[in-house]
C-alpha cells in the first residue's frame, strides 16, 4: 500500500521533471526597475492611496471578520461598489478577493450544465478554470478569429444558451479582442457576452473605464470582472453588470458567499485609486505613449514583439532557458524582467513579459532595448 514516503518521492519526481524541461519556478520580490508589474499607472505605491487606506485601517481595523452575509459586510464596499459601478456605466457592482474568485464565481454561477461556451484559446487559467467548474460545453477558438466565432455560433441550435467569454486586453500577448464585431455578432446570435477587462481597466477608454467604454460596447456586454490590484494599485476586483445579476452573484457565487470579505480599509484605497484615475487622465496618457515609443524601438531592432498594441510587450523568444537566461542578463543590468514559460503561455512560445508603466521615462526604455538586443544577439551566439 503506498505511503507517505512513496508519496513524498512523487512529488519530488514531479519538481526533477520541471527542473528539467526547464520550468521551475522561484519566488523572487522586486528588485531593479519595474518592467514586470501590472501596476500600470503607477497607484501601488501613491501617497494618496497609502494616506487614505491608513486612514482607515484605524478606523475599522485590519480584518473583515467573517463573508459578508454573515458579520463581514460593511458601509464602506457598499460604496465603493457603487461608485465602482457608475465608473463602469453599470447598474451594480460586486467586489470579489481576487479576479481569480471574480471569475470563478462568475462562470460557474451563470453559465449551466447545458449551456454551450465559447472561449479564446488565449483566455487566461482563471476563466479556464471557472469554465471547467461550470461543466458546460467548452468549445475553444482561434485567438480573436472572429470568422471562426461566428461560423461556431451560427452552427448551434437556436434552443441552445450560447456564452461568449473574452479578455479585452490579453495578458501575455498585449492585443485587443475584436470586441465591436463580438457585440455584434453576440446581438445577431442571442449570444451572453462576458468580458474580462483585467489589464485595460484604469488605462483605455475615455474616462479610464476600460476597452469596453473605448470600443462602445458596454450594450452588448452582460458582465464585465475588472480587476483592481492591477492598474488600480489596490486588491480584488469587481463584477459590473445588472442589477439582477449582481444579485444572483450574491446568492449563488461560492467564491463571494464561502470567503472572508476582503479587509475593509481596501475600499477607501480604491476610492483613492478612482480618484486619482479621474483627475490625472495624463497618467494612462503617458503609459500608452511610453508604450507606442518601447514597441516602436524593439520592432525597429527586429524584435519580435508578437501582436502587441499595448502597454504589454511580449519579446518573443521560444525556448525556456533562453527566455530565462536573457532575464536573469537583464536583471544584473538593474530590470526587473521576468520569463514567462508554459503553462501560463503554450509550449514552444517563452517569453520575457515587458510591461510599461507610466513612472517610466524614454531614457530608461532606451537603454533596455540597447541592453536587451546586446543581451538577445549573445544568446543567439551561445546557443
Amino acid at each position: 500500500m503506498p505511503g507517505f514516503a512513496q508519496f513524498e518521492e512523487r512529488i519530488h519526481r514531479h519538481v526533477r521533471a520541471l527542473e528539467d524541461a526547464g520550468l521551475r519556478r522561484k519566488l523572487c520580490p522586486p528588485a531593479g526597475i519595474d518592467l514586470s508589474s501590472n501596476d500600470y499607472l503607477g497607484l501601488a505605491a501613491h501617497p494618496l492611496l497609502k494616506q487614505k487606506m491608513a486612514e482607515a485601517v484605524l478606523e475599522e481595523g485590519c480584518g473583515s471578520t467573517g463573508s459578508r452575509l454573515l458579520r463581514g459586510e460593511r458601509e464602506s464596499l457598499e460604496g465603493i461598489e457603487r461608485r465602482f459601478a457608475a465608473f463602469k456605466n453599470t447598474d451594480a457592482s460586486l467586489y470579489f478577493g481576487s479576479g481569480y474568485m471574480a471569475n470563478i464565481g462568475v462562470l460557474a454561477t451563470f453559465i449551466e450544465r447545458q449551456d454551450v461556451v465559447l472561449t479564446d484559446a488565449q483566455n487566461h487559467a482563471s476563466i479556464v478554470d471557472g469554465i471547467r467548474l461550470s461543466r458546460a460545453k467548452r468549445v475553444k477558438f482561434r485567438h480573436c478569429a472572429i470568422d471562426e466565432v461566428a461560423q461556431k455560433l451560427r452552427a448551434l441550435p437556436d434552443d441552445t444558451q450560447k456564452f461568449l467569454v473574452t479578455e479585452s486586453l490579453f495578458s501575455m500577448d498585449g492585443d485587443f479582442a475584436p470586441l465591436a464585431d463580438y457585440a455584434e455578432l453576440c446581438r445577431e446570435t442571442g449570444t451572453v457576452l462576458i468580458v474580462d477587462e483585467a489589464h485595460a481597466v484604469g488605462v483605455y477608454g475615455a474616462s479610464g473605464s476600460g476597452y469596453i467604454e473605448q470600443t462602445g460596447t458596454g450594450g452588448e456586454v452582460f458582465v464585465s470582472v475588472d480587476t483592481a490590484g492591477k492598474a488600480l494599485g489596490v486588491s480584488g476586483a469587481f463584477v459590473s453588470g445588472p442589477e439582477w445579476a449582481v444579485d444572483y452573484l450574491i446568492q449563488r457565487a461560492r467564491p463571494f458567499m464561502f470567503s472572508t470579505a476582503p479587509p475593509p480599509a481596501l475600499a477607501a484605497a480604491m476610492d483613492a485609486s478612482l480618484t486619482v484615475i479621474e483627475q490625472e487622465p495624463q497618467r494612462r496618457r503617458r503609459v500608452q505613449e511610453l508604450a507606442g515609443l518601447l514597441r516602436g524601438m524593439l520592432a525597429g531592432q527586429g524584435v519580435d514583439i508578437g501582436r502587441s498594441q499595448s502597454q504589454i510587450i511580449p519579446v518573443m523568444l521560444g525556448g525556456n532557458d533562453r527566455a530565462k537566461f536573457i532575464a536573469v542578463e537583464l536583471q544584473r543590468e538593474g530590470f526587473d524582467v521576468r520569463a514567462i514559460r508554459p503553462p501560463a503561455v503554450p509550449q514552444g512560445t517563452a517569453r520575457l513579459r515587458v510591461s510599461v508603466n507610466a513612472l517610466l521615462d524614454e531614457s530608461i526604455l532606451q537603454r533596455f532595448a540597447s541592453i536587451l538586443q546586446k543581451v538577445t544577439l549573445c544568446s543567439a551566439v551561445s546557443s
